[in-house]
């Protein structure tokens, strides 16, 4: 097949890396008609990947490989290298079997999965990585990395301020990753890091608009492409019947009117905090539309599992007592949520949010104000960027944080959190108007001349020269 390349992509099994990666390759696909990708789908019982993420790559162009799934070892959860180790002779086996045309011409992995560049360099190509977060987190995770080479682990005091290139204040200990804050997961940390720094490129899910100073601080030893957003912003061209009730609710509230909290396909909270929200939203008195999840058993082992919706009576019992009944007229409490066709319906006008990458995208995309309530991962540091740094988002709070084995460092009271929706209700036209240009330039980055639009030319021009070697 000439003049055309294979991409092998190796997606992490969580959800949120999962969409954005199948994003990416429809992106890439829509782009030049010379790409041709395969994926390689790694399933795990701790994560849930659901089918219509991956049913949803229908082009010719693109091929879904499901891997077999190895029988790990006991406790081998608590060690994802180990787990990854084992899918190598699969992922070898797999990309042998693939036929010669096209030729292929790189790898594009998850930024979890870096090392199957062993597997890469075997087949004499080149391994991409696909960075599910901002370009701001990526200057953090280098620089974490390069501190603890030192080791200098003075960050991890409560009390530390970090000079950081891509930032432009100062980031406090508060607001780095629990990756790199705990001991216990420095060896992942590092071999998650060291794969970041010898990869031959990272493709970053943001763009230059957004992040200029991010992407102004990397000195160009490692190719960076900031390529986003990647999103899937079309419109279904139907709701499905089992979402119909959430849009019949909006449809009849006024534009821009309603407070929309949902925390990520990971996101749940103890009965304890549910209470102070649902106090909170009372107080407010504003229109809400709360995506309430029940938690994981605490069993689930080290790597949580899902959250579920809860059941009617469940529901009425985790609730302060008559919650639903007060706020019937203004307000309604759903489980799983569309995300992003709730933020692109015009009723609604904030969004409560966990911080989530995929979620800050979003949000900026449809021009709909976060208040920020950060868990885990990243989130903290996405929080610090929106409201310190973009000043794009108001503040509940910074530094609330979930660890999988104990739960959050703090109960967030009642007061706290209607001051926070209150924030984002009453937001300054300054912000708003800063909101609503960053979320035009979102779109425009996109197009022909803008700043993604390049960078995703300049990624494709590499990988040809690939096979024109």
């Amino acid at each position: 097949m000439k003049n055309a390349a294979r991409l092998v992509f190796i997606p992490s099994p969580g959800v949120s890396h999962l969409v954005s990666t199948m994003e990416f390759a429809k992106f890439l696909t829509n782009r030049d008609d010379r790409l041709w990708i395969t994926v390689l789908i790694i399933n795990h019982p701790s994560h849930t990947t659901t089918s219509a993420h991956i049913n949803s790559l229908d082009s010719e162009r693109v091929q879904i490989i499901n891997l077999p799934q190895p029988q790990y070892p006991p406790n081998s959860e608590s060690n994802p290298t180990t787990r990854l180790q084992q899918l190598k002779p699969h992922v070898k086996e797999a990309v042998s079997n693939l036929t010669s045309q096209p030729p292929l011409a790189a790898f594009i992995v998850d930024m979890f999965c870096t090392t199957m560049s062993d597997v890469a360099k075997e087949f004499g190509v080149p391994t991409l990585v696909f960075f599910t977060s901002g370009l701001a987190s990526l200057g953090l995770m280098l620089h974490i990395h390069t501190l603890l080479e030192q080791d200098n682990t003075q960050f991890r005091d409560s009390h530390t301020e970090l000079t950081i290139p891509t930032f432009i204040n100062q980031v406090p200990s508060t607001a780095l990753p629990s990756l790199g804050l705990d001991k216990q997961w420095e060896a992942v940390f590092v071999a998650f890091a060291r794969g970041l720094k010898e990869a031959d490129g990272i493709i970053v899910n943001s763009f230059e608009e957004l992040e200029s100073h991010a992407f102004n601080s990397f000195d160009g030893a490692l190719p960076i492409y900031p390529v986003g957003p990647i999103l899937n912003t079309t419109p279904k061209p139907h709701i499905e019947a089992d979402n119909a009730h959430i849009f019949n609710w909006l449809h009849h509230q006024p534009p821009s009117s309603v407070v929309f909290l949902c925390f990520g396909s990971m996101g749940s909270f103890a009965e304890d905090q549910v209470r102070e929200i649902a106090r909170a939203l009372e107080d407010t008195g504003a229109r809400f539309l709360w995506s309430l999840r029940k938690p994981p058993p605490s069993d689930s082992g080290t790597f949580r599992a899902s959250p579920s919706d809860y059941s009617i009576s469940d529901l009425t019992a985790v609730l302060p007592p008559g919650f639903l009944d007060r706020t019937a007229g203004i307000g309604k409490v759903i489980g799983w949520a569309p995300q992003a066709q709730i933020l692109a319906h015009p009723a609604t006008g904030a969004f409560v949010s966990h911080c989530g990458w995929n979620s800050t995208l979003e949000s900026i995309y449809f021009g709909v104000p976060i208040a920020t309530w950060p868990l885990f991962a990243e989130q903290q540091a996405n929080a610090f960027l929106l409201v310190r740094e973009l000043k794009l988002a108001a503040e509940i709070v910074l530094d609330y944080r979930v660890d999988f084995k104990f739960g959050p460092n703090t109960l967030l009271t009642a007061d706290k959190i209607e001051k926070g929706i209150r924030g984002v209700l009453d937001m300054d036209e300054d912000t708003r108007k800063r909101i609503k240009e960053m979320s035009e330039k979102s779109r425009k980055t996109l197009l022909e001349g803008g700043c993604s639009y390049s960078q995703l030319g300049r990624l494709i021009d590499y990988i040809m020269n690939q096979v024109s070697l």
